[in-house]
């Protein structure tokens, strides 16, 4: 499974990440369909849960127990279509963009959206989040250019490290985003001590809300996922291994029916999201 599994070496990612770059030209003109970084989107980013109702986008989470072969969860996984998803700006093009609450209106104005769209709500939201104070154990970043994304990674593991990028990947393009899922294959833990994961928000262009949280244990793993219908993922999987100090709320204790700290909670990662790790010397 490693060797198709989504992971190259940073000169790789590099090409990767530049050819979404090179899509992310004249932004302030790329269309924005209506709703795609609007209020669906806003919805899921801010809550899973509407009073008892768990949204099904927040069913990423499982038991580490549950990380074992035959294991059938209900798990909510799409395939974004990169032709119509927000691009990845060069350093030169994000900084020439406001990028602060202190600017919202002169940001909204120049993407060309009402103040009341959803889409100005999205851009609101984003920048409060990446202006929020970063929790306990967290550094946190909120990268605006590929060269932004890989300068933090370096940072925080390693100025001369190995870098490695992780993603989760389809074999196919499945239509259900959520479905039964099964385990196919003894998951493959994925020998690092430090990572960055750094999750997609919702933007006109990328923007990746980038952190880690260097005295808390994480295991990453490789996970071979199979529908009912034959389609396969080749997942990407988080296990946090200390949650005492979670948000009482978090949606994942009340999926799970578990308390902060009583148990490992483990998800997977989206299709557009990334994960930085450094290789062992």
């Amino acid at each position: 499974m490693g060797s198709g599994f989504a992971s190259c070496c940073i000169f790789f990612s590099v090409l990767l990440l530049a050819f979404m770059l090179g899509q992310g030209r004249n932004v302030r003109r790329h269309h924005v369909e209506e709703g795609s970084i609007g209020l669906n989107y806003l919805r899921q980013a801010a809550s899973s849960i509407d009073g008892d109702r768990i949204d099904p986008s927040g069913k990423i989470f499982f038991k580490m127990e549950d990380l074992k072969v035959g294991k059938t969860m209900a798990i909510y996984l799409t395939n974004k279509d990169p032709s119509t998803s927000p691009h990845l700006l060069s350093r030169e093009e994000a900084n020439s963009i406001p990028f602060s609450s202190a600017k919202i209106a002169q940001i909204i104005d120049f993407f060309r959206f009402s103040k009341d769209s959803d889409q100005a709500k999205a851009i609101e939201y984003t920048i409060k989040q990446c202006e929020l104070e970063p929790l306990e154990d967290e550094l946190r970043f909120c990268a605006t250019s590929l060269e932004s994304m890989l300068d933090y990674a370096s940072s925080l593991l390693g100025k001369k490290a190995q870098l490695q990028v992780f993603t989760t990947t389809f074999v196919g393009n499945p239509t259900v985003p959520f479905r039964n899922y099964t385990i196919l294959a003894v998951p493959e833990r994925i020998r690092s001590t430090k990572m960055v994961a750094c999750h997609t928000l919702p933007y006109p262009y990328a923007v990746f809300y980038c952190h880690n949280t260097p005295k808390s244990e994480t295991r990453l793993f490789k996970v071979l996922l199979g529908a009912e219908n034959g389609d396969r993922v080749r997942a990407l999987a988080a296990c946090h291994m200390d949650t005492s100090r979670w948000d009482v709320d978090h949606v994942s204790f009340q999926l799970l029916k578990i308390k902060p700290g009583s148990s490992p909670v483990c998800h997977v990662f989206p299709a557009d999201n990334l994960v930085w790790v450094a290789l062992p010397a």
